[in-house]
């Protein structure tokens, strides 16, 4: 949650004022006392039960644990809200989305102890059943390239990545063979999260100890540090469903229960259910040198190559490391890592420092997930390990290279070859110059503090701007998100350019129809190259009016029911298209003919035909860049 420096100094007053009059908790310097349960407890539920009741988030659980010690775990809300059975953090299972990919990077570094796999060679060594294209001759992609995320992959997922019936469940090979994305950047250069290369790396588990990847985690993992309410498998095991928060939506006044997501076809990456008290066993291991009980799960040296190693694009940011992803909240010393992880309805976070001997992990589900995970996680560290944030002063000079960083910048991780790559063009963030010598980054201020490096106005949170070899400015990286790379877009990779030429566009088609309906005589009377050049002018205004028409409908069912699967009608809108590129080119053929034959008896009607000639042209363009021209997408 964004809030300002007031906002916070007036949320640690409640909170303190609170602590003090009912527990009696003393505050060193200011700063609350995070051991102290009864604190801890007056902030969360300050936070999260107010934030969930008002966004719909039907169940919930926060778990803080620090010296080896749970200070604090408690449920929010309902399991079953129809039964009004309780969330229990002991026993309740979340599903904590890409933090299962924790899972996945621990079992990858025990087979890494065994000898059985080297992070710096191709990964088609330990592959069988597919291959990894070779898109980029004498450039392999590494399992160190996958555990950092740059292994130069497009993102993808829309129709397949998570689905919501249990029959469109195949076997991790064939479903990675069938949905390998095209690899858009040599490996190392850029981050891009992906999902599909983590599952690639769990199928490589599965491969190189031959079992199962869910077995593997089960025995490897789970059976060895007692997590006995944690799993990979789809639908839950009889014996857990019973623990399992439901899934919910939210219409006026009633939750409307929904099916259990599947992401076992992309297992490795996010299928993991787990309760709270059992992420707290896998923290144990992790904040203990690999080891938890006497039972081992890493070598400490193992573990501390996966935090230490890894990859930044700026030495001045947090960056990833093999597989953690090091966050920036609190001051330096927390040198906080973890992951965080997200479904349809789940939002969760999984946050340790070593230094503080801590974890925070929290869950939350249903409409109000995203908004509540906002308010509470920041906000936390922010309370319990808050960080100074001196006022800077911005260099008087910073005018006169302000623009230099100001456009639109889109992320690598994006689709690139499919039809989904239109949300690249649709999202994007906006950097403008500001008269007061910051920069606006999307709705935040950020004054600069060194040479491509900006710190927020109002808080700790910076970025770091790239530069090529020239000094022009190509992108940006976030501090403590570190997975998540933007390039400056071209103009026409924006959506304010989308936006105007599309509607501009379908506004000219629609003038044809009403042009045909105002000069309908004049229509039935034309003939020959007229007669023609009218049909033209009808079939671009219908093929291209009934595609966006039929998308507008189509992406109406909603973001999850477009995750679970494309809808008949989008794949049916593909047809239009086609049909509008052939509209498209006979129709300038055609505007030819009308200029050399004079027809239309004057200038200002030729005119009009060829602002047809010229929309119809930017719709093909449009098209074809965006991967709408085939049926470019995966189901």
């Amino acid at each position: 949650m964004n809030i300002t420096l007031a906002n916070k100094i007036i949320c640690r007053f409640v909170v303190s004022a609170f602590a003090l009059l009912f527990t009696g908790a003393a505050y060193a310097d200011g700063v609350p006392d995070v051991t102290d349960a009864a604190v801890v407890e007056a902030y969360v539920d300050g936070v999260v039960k107010p934030t969930m009741k008002k966004y719909h988030s039907p169940s919930g659980v926060v778990t803080v644990m620090k010296g080896g010690k749970i200070i604090f775990a408690k449920g929010y809300g309902y399991i079953d809200v129809e039964k009004r059975l309780p969330v229990d953090p002991k026993t309740s299972l979340f599903r904590p989305g890409s933090i299962s990919k924790l899972f996945t990077w621990v079992s990858v570094m025990q087979l890494v102890e065994q000898g059985k796999l080297d992070l710096d060679v191709d990964v088609n060594r330990y592959l069988k059943a597919l291959q990894v294209k070779d898109s980029w001759p004498g450039k392999p992609v590494t399992l160190r390239h996958i555990m950092t995320h740059t292994a130069g992959f497009e993102d993808g997922g829309l129709g397949y990545l998570i689905i919501d019936d249990a029959s469109r469940i195949m076997p991790l090979a064939i479903s990675l063979a069938k949905y390998q994305p095209e690899r858009v950047s040599a490996p190392g250069e850029h981050t891009a999260y992906s999902n599909w290369a983590t599952a690639l790396a769990g199928l490589i588990v599965s491969n190189v100890s031959g079992i199962d990847f869910n077995d593997y985690v089960q025995k490897n993992i789970f059976d060895v540090l007692g997590m006995k309410y944690a799993s990979f498998i789809e639908p839950l095991p009889p014996a857990l469903e019973a623990n399992m928060a439901k899934a919910y939506g939210y219409e006026p006044d009633q939750y409307i229960e929904l099916n259990y997501e599947i992401i076992s076809n992309f297992g490795p990456a996010g299928a993991a259910a787990v309760s709270a008290y059992d992420m707290s066993l896998f923290a144990r291991a992790l904040l203990g040198g690999g080891a938890y009980d006497g039972k081992r799960i890493l070598k400490a040296e193992t573990l501390q190559q996966m935090i230490d190693g890894g990859y930044a694009h700026d030495d001045r940011v947090r960056g990833i490391g093999l597989g953690f992803l090091k966050r920036r909240f609190g001051p330096d010393s927390l040198e906080n890592f973890g992951h965080d992880g997200g479904t349809t309805i789940f939002i969760s976070h999984f946050g340790l420092s070593l230094k503080e001997d801590l974890m925070l992990f929290s869950s939350f589900s249903g409409p109000g997930a995203g908004a509540t995970h906002r308010a509470f996680v920041k906000s936390f560290y922010d309370e319990f390990f808050p960080r100074d944030v001196p006022v800077i002063t911005p260099p008087a000079d910073f005018a006169e290279r302000g623009d230099l960083y100001a456009g639109t910048y889109n992320s690598w991780r994006n689709n690139f070859t499919k039809v989904e790559a239109v949300l690249r063009g649709l999202g994007g963030t906006k950097v403008v110059a500001l008269p007061d010598n910051t920069l606006l980054i999307g709705d935040k201020r950020y004054v600069e503090v060194d040479k491509n490096l900006f710190r927020e106005v109002d808080d700790y949170g910076r970025v770091a701007f790239q530069e090529d070899a020239d000094g022009q400015i190509v992108g940006f990286v976030y501090d403590g998100f570190g997975v998540m790379q933007l390039y400056k877009a071209p103009f026409y990779e924006t959506a304010p350019f989308m936006g105007l030429f599309v509607g501009l566009s379908f506004l000219v088609f629609i003038g044809v129809f009403l042009r045909l309906a105002y000069q309908w005589e004049k229509f039935k009377a034309s003939q020959g190259d007229e007669k023609n050049a009218y049909g033209a002018s009808i079939a671009v205004a219908l093929s291209n009016i009934f595609f966006l028409l039929l998308v507008s409908f189509g992406v109406s069912a909603g973001e999850r029911d477009l995750m679970y699967e494309i809808p008949t009608v989008l794949k049916v809108s593909l047809i239009f298209p086609l049909l509008a590129t052939i509209a498209g080119l006979y129709h300038i053929y055609c505007a030819v003919g009308v200029w050399r034959h004079r027809l239309y008896g004057s200038v200002w009607p030729r005119l009009r035909y060829s602002a047809i000639s010229l929309s119809a042209v930017f719709m093909v363009w449009f098209y074809y860049y965006w991967n709408f021209i085939g049926f470019n997408y995966l189901s």
